[in-house]
């Protein structure tokens, strides 16, 4: 008898061991995903709107008054991006582009303009307010891995998704600015920037240096956008004055 039951306890323990061992692999290969985003194709178009594509063409008056805003998230607090960091940004890309020939002048819009509802009706809304010829609106996603395993995730655009590639413990950011004509909501250009900041799994989970790391994430990401905006608009004045896509109108 005394065989017999020192044998099942055995074998209950082997039973248990085995459980714990999976269950411990189990989450070594839990990957933990936390992030921000703000959805330009969610704000712009709620309720499942098409956008358009009819054959009326832009017509921008030279030199441009341009409102310049971030798309606002679902959430009110966006790690790595207070208001006051959104107004920072903001001031770099106004400081690159104030100077253009064919920029009047460049108006940064308050998150809590944008905020107020969603839609072209809610776009007309400030430009009217501010007396806009067009708008450019910078999303956002960001997102922290921690974890052994490998991730990847999609960022819809105005024209298609992004795939951003990631690895364990980083922090991944990627910024978009579309810039649309206020009058026939068409979207003129656009432009992103991408950054990607590798940490060790003490840093990713130490809160004050994840926030660090959030924060110059996207400093990098609008850097980078910046000067891929600058390649785009040259593009963009070279292929209207082929396809004739937007009648261009210079005030003396």
């Amino acid at each position: 008898m005394r065989t017999r039951f020192l044998f099942l306890i055995f074998i209950l323990s082997l039973v248990a061991l085995s459980g714990c061992t999976a269950r411990w692999q189990e989450l070594d290969r839990v990957e933990v995903r936390r992030g921000v985003t703000s959805s330009l194709v969610d704000y712009l178009y709620p309720n499942g709107e098409v956008p358009p594509h009819g054959k009326n063409i832009p017509t921008l008056h030279i030199p441009l008054t341009v409102g310049l805003g971030f798309v606002p998230s679902g959430s009110f607090d966006t790690p790595g991006l207070s208001e006051a960091h959104k107004a920072e940004l903001l001031e770099k890309v106004k400081a690159q582009f104030k100077d253009k020939e064919y920029i009047g002048e460049i108006l940064i819009i308050p998150g809590t303009h944008l905020k107020s509802s969603k839609g072209f009706e809610d776009v007309d809304k400030i430009s009217n307010l501010y007396n806009l010829d067009v708008l450019a609106l910078v999303s956002y996603d960001q997102v922290v891995h921690s974890g052994d395993t490998k991730a990847s995730f999609f960022y819809w655009t105005m024209v298609g998704a992004y795939l951003i590639k990631g690895s364990k413990n980083d922090v991944q950011t990627f910024v978009d600015t579309s810039i649309f004509d206020v009058k026939t909501h068409k979207l003129l250009l656009r432009a992103s920037g991408i950054d990607k900041i590798e940490a060790t799994s003490t840093l990713i989970n130490s809160v004050e240096d994840q926030r660090k790391h959030r924060e110059a994430g996207f400093e990098n990401a609008i850097v980078n956008m910046i000067v891929n905006l600058e390649k785009e608009q040259a593009l963009f004045r070279e292929r209207i004055k082929k396809d004739k896509s937007v009648t261009i109108i210079r005030n003396h």
